[in-house]
């Protein structure tokens, strides 16, 4: 018994020091104050976030658009198939957030993608919430799965990695030594474009809290209590309970928007869409008979039943526009759709050995019994 605590000590002090001593090592290579980790000439538009003041990001949110209508002229708004088979890139070291395993790399047309990658249930679940929001007229980022991605430069845990490098401020020496020459395979990645429009933020913070919507003004601009009230409900249908501000962005879309003046054209959108169809991220039993109503005679729309009690989601009563304007999108979609929606985004595929697996007509079975529980009832009282 000793000699096998022994060992475990001496394995925890092999750890550290395998830790320490590359820190160590980095540190006195590196300049004293190595600046951020900046974006490379091929970043996208959607990464160039804006640091404005309170005033103007409450101008923004005053006149946030949150909904338009989506095109009805026959095309199905849920592709039948979303999948790239094969990929490659180039890692591009950048900060990260999170927990959920990502990196960004450069494809071959120059543009800058993050990947996110691993065996949990996140990928699945935004893959097909994304494309459901942007079918029913929401704004959202573009996910696409990729069965075999190739990453030149990568290391064999790239997240972890540039967390490390991160940590110890090392970027300028990593980026010296990354092989381009050497490529590591993943399998069934996720492909995430965000939406093409740059964040509004503060130096506080970031995003906003689903109280905020209350603060979304008609009369300034903003959408209508129809689109707010919908924008609610279609979290509830998901199920969104991670609704950390973070998890949620604020956008300007104008592509004009002089430095110190107001946004002319803002937007509120939902994204990291990975815990969701749940709460537990994929579970069909626990998705199918999850509440949405708190009171379906007053509509009420809750999620105080989720984890962390719904979040900065706040039990909000909801507008008889709203119920309707949701129900009617959820309505239009097909059975053949909504078989894309979750055969596409791998719901019926086993991830992991605890990954909750049902075959996809069980998935639409679910989906549409969640629409019924929206368009079904008496009309909502007047707000």
């Amino acid at each position: 018994m000793r000699r096998r605590a022994l060992a475990i000590v001496l394995s925890v002090l092999a750890v550290a020091l395998a830790v320490w001593l590359p820190s160590r090592i980095l540190r006195s290579a590196e300049p004293a104050a190595e600046p951020p980790v900046t974006p490379s000439a091929t970043s996208t538009r959607a990464d160039e976030e804006r640091i404005v003041s309170n005033e103007i990001r409450q101008h923004a949110i005053d006149r946030a658009r949150l909904w338009h209508e989506p095109a009805r002229d026959g095309r199905v708004p849920l592709p039948a198939d979303a999948t790239i088979d094969e990929l490659s890139c180039r890692f591009v070291l950048k900060r990260l957030n999170g927990t959920t395993p990502k990196f960004n790399c450069v494809l071959d047309s120059g543009e800058e993608v993050r990947i996110k990658y691993g065996k949990g249930a996140e990928i699945p679940a935004e893959a097909a919430a994304t494309r459901l929001l942007r079918a029913l007229g929401f704004a959202a980022d573009e996910i696409r799965l990729v069965r075999h991605l190739r990453c030149y430069g990568c290391p064999i845990e790239p997240f972890v990695a540039s967390k490390a490098v991160q940590g110890v401020r090392a970027g300028g020496v990593y980026e010296k030594v990354l092989d381009y020459e050497d490529g590591h395979d993943y399998e069934w990645v996720a492909l995430e474009r965000k939406y093409d429009a740059r964040p509004i933020e503060t130096a506080s913070g970031q995003g906003w809290a689903f109280a905020e919507l209350d603060r979304v003004n008609e009369t300034k601009g903003g959408a209508p209590r129809a689109h707010v009230d919908a924008l609610r409900l279609a979290a509830a249908f998901l199920a969104h309970w991670d609704n950390k501000s973070d998890n949620q962005r604020l956008v300007c879309v104008s592509r004009d928007w002089p430095d110190g003046a107001p946004c002319p054209a803002s937007m509120m959108m939902l994204q990291d869409l990975g815990a969701t169809f749940g709460p537990r991220k994929i579970n069909l039993r626990r998705w199918r008979t999850s509440a949405i109503w708190a009171d379906r005679g007053a509509c009420v729309v809750t999620m105080k039943h989720l984890p962390y009690s719904g979040a900065t989601f706040v039990d909000t009563r909801v507008t008889e526009e709203g119920r309707q304007l949701l129900a009617r999108q959820l309505r239009a979609l097909t059975d053949g759709e909504l078989t894309n929606l979750f055969a596409g985004a791998r719901f019926d595929q086993p991830r992991s050995l605890f990954s909750d697996v049902h075959p996809v007509p069980m998935w639409v079975a679910a989906f549409k019994a969640r629409v019924h529980m929206i368009s079904d009832g008496p009309p909502c009282p007047p707000v």
